[in-house]
This record gives structure tokens, sequence and C-alpha cells, in this order.
């Protein structure tokens, strides 16, 4: 039997009586009495043994496994591997340095790819030298600092034999240039400060290869990183050991530095080059792409509102929060109503976030004739609070639409309308028998 470990209830996480919400997407669960003192276990931080109930609350988010078991493994059993175009900027101690064709060559490079091909053939050719259980993945610009510290909290969720995978969190340098400035709060590769399962669709929909523990014969029977992408093949990887039934986590007690760009030009380019994995990514996993998940009532309000109808968007709004009281007959009348209503307020910020993130330019195109389009335009410009924001979004999705054309795929513009609470909310009980406290 697997030993009893701790864990801790996600910050989304709600609970009442029997009843717990949390998650990502949101997800109702309904206890019998016994999981409910599990879930009270958890939330006392106490240690709880292995169990459905567990597996449950874990793959939804709502639980995440705290990092401080031993595990079976230490970082005698981790490899590595750095690919590098051009002289790394950081090499941790016995590394093997991957030098993707570099010119001139990397003379301390234990690999030499003859041409360049791609972060994804540079990690692959190192994973053929690993022979030890376990590879860690480091781009050449990431500092792990001085050590095997960063590492620690990563090897304990190898306790769970269904874990594939494990990053930390990728932070930006700290420094005083503005791009380091901006960064800090707004870096592709941070992931936030709560822990996660990672998967498409939740609020960690993936996790970058900057930084990336694992197992080594989980990437090898999945064939490693597809060498026909340039951009986004982390993101692939991540997605292709979730659909083959692993877990992958991302771990944010771990804490790793990675380099801005040089200039705003190198910057923006880097922008361009995330979102044109798009086209390539959408063809690969279809629907995983979507740019807004969604209620179809959220934006039935909103479009409403850019009509100029606000307060029939007023009235769908609280029309669709009262509605949901009587489906959430076992949680109380006014907090069911404040996360409906709340969903709808919030639904709003995301789709003027989606606006300038890929559909900005066929409302572009419509503004010429149609005041909707430009009040949704302003609107969504408006939103944000730094004018480098708004930048950001729309190099990113000069990307996306290039990688919509070069894959003749309209993918990645195409919403998903979801319904709340998540169809996996279960009418049955869970928990049953597994409510002793060790």
């Amino acid at each position: 039997m697997t030993a009893a470990r701790r864990y801790r209830l996600d910050g989304s996480t709600m609970r009442f009586g029997t009843t717990v919400i949390g998650g990502s997407p949101l997800t109702l669960l309904r206890l019998t009495t016994a999981g409910a003192d599990v879930v009270d276990d958890i939330a006392a931080g106490r240690p709880v043994e292995s169990s459905p109930l567990i597996d449950r609350l874990v793959d939804t988010g709502i639980a995440h496994p705290i990092p401080e078991m031993s595990g079976p493994f230490t970082p005698a059993d981790v490899t590595i591997v750095v690919p590098t175009l051009g002289e790394p900027d950081y090499v941790p101690h016995g590394a093997l340095v991957v030098d993707d064709g570099s010119e001139p060559p990397v003379a301390h490079a234990q690999i030499r790819l003859e041409v360049n091909r791609g972060p994804a053939a540079a990690r692959n050719a190192g994973l053929d030298r690993v022979e030890t259980p376990l590879v860690a993945f480091v781009d050449s610009d990431v500092d792990v600092g001085d050590g095997v510290a960063w590492l620690q909290p990563l090897l304990a969720h190898f306790t769970d034999p269904r874990v594939a995978a494990v990053a930390p969190r990728i932070a930006a340098c700290v420094g005083t240039d503005p791009i380091d400035v901006y960064e800090h709060d707004h870096s592709p590769l941070d992931m936030g400060p709560e822990p996660a399962r990672v998967r498409a669709g939740t609020r960690v929909p993936y996790v970058p290869a900057a930084a990336l523990l694992c197992r080594a014969d989980a990437l090898r029977d999945g064939d490693g990183f597809d060498t026909s992408l340039r951009f986004g093949e982390d993101v692939d990887l991540v997605w292709r050991l979730v659909d083959d039934g692993w877990r992958v986590r991302y771990e944010p007690t771990a804490v790793v530095h990675h380099r801005s760009r040089a200039d705003w030009g190198a910057w923006a380019k880097q922008r361009i080059d995330y979102g044109s994995s798009a086209g390539p990514l959408s063809r690969r996993h279809p629907g995983k792409l979507a740019p807004l998940r969604m209620s179809g009532w959220s934006i039935g309000a909103w479009l409403l509102v850019a009509l100029g109808r606000p307060l029939a968007g007023l009235a769908v709004g609280i029309g669709s929060a009262v509605a949901l009281v009587p489906k959430l007959s076992d949680i109380p009348p006014r907090e069911s109503f404040r996360l409906a209503a709340m969903g709808n307020v919030r639904a709003g910020s995301m789709l003027a976030h989606t606006v300038r993130r890929t559909w900005w330019p066929i409302l572009a195109i419509a503004a010429i004739r149609s005041r909707t389009a430009r009040r949704v335009l302003a609107a969504s410009a408006l939103a944000v609070g730094d004018h480098r924001e708004l930048v950001d979004d729309v190099a990113y999705s000069i990307g996306v639409w290039r990688g919509m054309w070069t894959e003749r795929t309209f993918g990645p513009i195409v919403p998903t309308i979801t319904s709340w609470p998540g169809r996996s909310a279960r009418r049955s009980p869970l928990g049953k028998g597994y409510g002793r406290r060790p």
C-alpha cells in the first residue's frame, strides 16, 4: 500500500457540508460522510492514504500533493540535458550539452548536431544518451541556481507512479531593464504561484520544456518530442503524455529563472513565434487550442452589451445566475447565485483578452462598417492596464494567424461553449469507505 501523504486544497476550493466545488475547470463533487472526513483531513494538514477519492480530487485540480516525501529517486537518478544554439548562458554542473548546429561549434558540448534542427531534435538527441531513469531538460538561458535544490520538490512527485513529468516555476530574472520588469509579471513561461495538475482547458494548460523533469521511459514510449515542430513542441509533448494516461504536475515551490530577450525586437519575435505554434498544435490536438471556454449564457449577456443593450445583457446575466440556484440544491442559494454572477462578470475580461489575442483581425475588418465591432475593439484595448500588454497580445496574435495560414485551419480561433458546473459533477456521492483517519 502507498504510504500516506499530505495534500493541500486548491485556492479555488469551496466547501458546503458534503459538497465540494473547486479545481479548473470548476467541478462540483458530492461526497459521502466518509469522503468529507478525508477532505477535512486534507484541510487540516493531516496525511491521507491513496484512494479513488484522492485520485478524483487530484485529477480535478481540487487537491494537490505536497512535495515533502522522499520519493523513489534522488538527484543522482537525473541526467540534465541542455540544448543550445550558440554558447549557453548557463550550464548546470554535470549537464549533457547538445549543440544544435551552432557556428562556430560549442567547444564543450558532448553532442553536436551538424545542422540546426530545433530544440525538439536537440532534446531527443540528449534523451538518446540518457541512462538514468529521469531526465531534466533545461534551456541554455535558464538559471537553476547552484546545486540540485531545485530538483528536490520535483522529485517528490514521482512517488506517484502515474506522474510522467513535473515542471518548476520559471520566473523572469530579476533586473531593472524594462523588459525584465515587464516579464516579471507577464512572462509566458511563468505559470504562476499556485500548484496545478497540467491539462488542456485548465488553469495551467501546459508547461514549457525550458525546465522540465521527466521519466525517460515515458518519453521514449511516446517517441519523445515532435521534431517537425519548431515551436510548441513542449505543449505537444505534455498533451500527448496526458492523452496516454500519464499525469503532469506543475510545482511552483521549485523556482528557476529565465533570461529575458535582449531587446524589444527580439521580445516581439519571441511572442510571434510562440503564437505561430497554435496552427500546428490545433491540427495535432483538435479542440484543445480553443481561445475561449465559456458558458453560452455569459457569451449571450456580453454580446447584448456589445450590441448596445446593456440592460438586456444584465438581465440575461442575472437570469442565468438565478436559474443555477435550484440546480445546486445542496449549496446555499446566495452562494450559488454569487458563483454564477461572478462567472458572468469575469467572462467580460476573458472575452476582451480573446479579442486581443486572436479575434481582433476579424473585428478590425468588420469595424470598417460596424459600430459594434469598433466598440468591442476599443473596450478590449482599454481593458489592459499596460500598453506593453496590448503589444504583447497583438504580437502573439500575428503568430496565431500566421500559423493558421500555414496549416490552413481556423481551429485556434474557434471558442468552446460550455455548461456550468462541469458535466463531470456527480450525482452519486464519492468517498465511501475512504474516511478513516490514518
